[in-house]
């Protein structure tokens, strides 16, 4: 099976958040299963720092606006995935992140930048890239992609389907009626059952309305999406198109995130062997200032510090966690008035550390080193830090939501620690009252270590490797497979 499998950022090249984790390692995984996978990005100078094997595949000549881009071959850094890294430096070789300018702005040319990516992903996906591979399955992730399905279906090409995943509903790329000429995308296509949303073209609905399947990143994200609270005012479109839509559970890469095998650690421990836990949380408390009190619950979050992500309830429930004895510690980055607010509420405390930024190296040392995780999310999609936690048999304290729901189970002594069971600590409501209550249970649950011992170790065994997530979507990619190959599609549309 050939998978053009197209995103805006992939891990180690280029990472914001959760959606390089999953285009770094998803693609390995299914290539590991015998499919011919490539990954297509954005040439951004980051990323072409970090690849291997940098040459140019073909010349793709003046796209959208005139904008001359090619496409270059070349290796992960990490592997021997195959790259597609699409050069247009007008668009793309620029200072700041991906979406953003330094100044934290989104770029205001973003609709051209990730509509010159998706029309590139279509003209490789109906064979006119000239590069001589053409793919039986685009896939195409987050409202930065949503236009491919689009370009795909509009060019009339029958022999390569789409799919389209689904990391967040609540970013949709939303931009003026008034790009679609830019876009070069038909007036047709302007409706409420294909781009049009509210007025505006959303890159997003593009993908929902146009792809063969949709999947998202949890079996209940897809469920919850489907309702006004998770849908973002999509939900009429994805409940009719319920029969296409799948949640499929992310996974984690074992490679990078395994206790037993972690470079970035004081020391490594096991599920046989849990003493180097211990002093990965006395190293911990050493480097944020904290008393090493080994008896004493360490609590951590490592995050986004924004209201999605309940740190909200966690800023309001804070001093009444550290009358339950215990130590917080929080590393993050996001709304500044979150970010002052936590900072502020860890002076004077030496029970509380507050570590603004976001830093790979000491994030897995505070996994590694904590008792417990905090995730109260209001929504989670899937989630994928809750899952590192348990890998690290770090009990992960979270809300009833999306993939936090169908990767946590409760933990409970049960009738003892012989029949204890779970791997962490839910919530329903998005109060603080409610992750108090979470949080000393967890706490009154560490007191018996045996009981304790026991749902780390659960939670340690868990499956969450990248093998399951990629044999489920082999099937669709199975299911929706053409017979046959067609000629080449010219992807050109008249402005509308």
């Amino acid at each position: 099976m050939k998978v053009l499998f197209v995103a805006s950022e992939a891990y180690p090249l280029i990472k914001t958040g959760g959606l390089a984790d999953v285009a770094g390692a998803l693609p390995v995984a299914m290539r590991a299963r015998g499919n011919d996978v490539r990954l297509m990005l954005p040439a951004y100078p980051k990323a072409l720092e970090r690849a291997r094997r940098i040459e140019t595949a073909s010349e793709l000549g003046e796209l959208l606006g005139g904008h001359r881009a090619r496409l270059l071959s070349a290796a992960a850094a990490d592997s021997d995935l195959e790259l597609l890294l699409l050069d247009c430096p007008a668009l793309f070789a620029r200072d700041g992140g991906p979406y953003t300018a330094p100044s934290g702005a989104d770029w205001a040319d973003n609709h051209l930048r990730f509509g010159v990516l998706a029309l590139a992903a279509a003209m490789v996906a109906v064979g006119q890239s000239g590069i001589g591979w053409r793919p039986d399955i685009l896939h195409a992730n987050d409202w930065q992609t949503g236009l491919a399905p689009a370009y795909l279906r509009l060019a009339g090409a029958p022999n390569t389907r789409s799919v389209f995943t689904v990391h967040n509903m609540q970013f949709q790329g939303r931009f003026d009626a008034e790009v679609l000429a830019a876009l070069e995308l038909p007036r047709l296509a302007f409706t409420m059952e294909g781009l049009e949303f509210h007025g505006q073209l959303s890159m997003l609905k593009a993908g929902l309305a146009f792809a063969d399947r949709i999947t998202t990143v949890s079996p209940t994200y897809a469920r919850e999406i489907q309702t006004p609270e998770f849908g973002h005012g999509m939900e009429g479109l994805l409940a009719a198109r319920q029969r296409d839509l799948v949640g499929i559970l992310n996974g984690i890469d074992d490679t990078l995130w395994n206790p037993s095998s972690d470079a970035l650690l004081p020391a490594r421990y096991d599920v046989a062997s849990l003493a180097g836990k211990a002093v990965c949380k006395a190293a911990l408390q050493e480097e944020l200032g904290m008393a090493e009190e080994p008896g004493v619950p360490l609590i951590a979050m490592v995050g986004r510090l924004t209201e999605q992500k309940g740190v909200d309830l966690i800023a309001a429930a804070l001093g009444r966690m550290l009358e339950l004895d215990t130590q917080v510690a929080v590393l993050g980055a996001g709304d500044p008035h979150w970010e002052r607010a936590l900072t502020e509420l860890a002076v004077g405390r030496d029970r509380v550390a507050v570590r603004i930024g976001y830093d790979e190296l000491l994030a897995h040392r505070m996994i590694a080193g904590a008792d417990m995780f905090l995730m109260p999310s209001r929504f989670e999609p899937c989630g994928l830090t809750q899952m590192y936690a348990m890998r690290y048999g770090t009990l992960p304290i979270v809300r009833r939501t999306g993939g936090l729901a169908d990767t946590v189970d409760e933990a409970s002594p049960a009738d003892g620690a012989a029949t204890a069971r779970g791997t962490g600590f839910l919530f329903d409501a998005a109060k603080p009252e409610a992750l108090l209550e979470a949080t000393r249970r967890a706490v009154t649950m560490y007191a018996d270590k045996p009981a304790w011992r026991l749902a780390q170790r659960q939670a340690m065994q868990q499956d969450f490797s990248w093998g399951r997530a990629a044999e489920e979507y082999g099937w669709i990619y199975r299911t929706l497979a053409p017979h046959g190959v067609a000629g080449e599609t010219k992807v050109r549309w008249e402005a509308a």
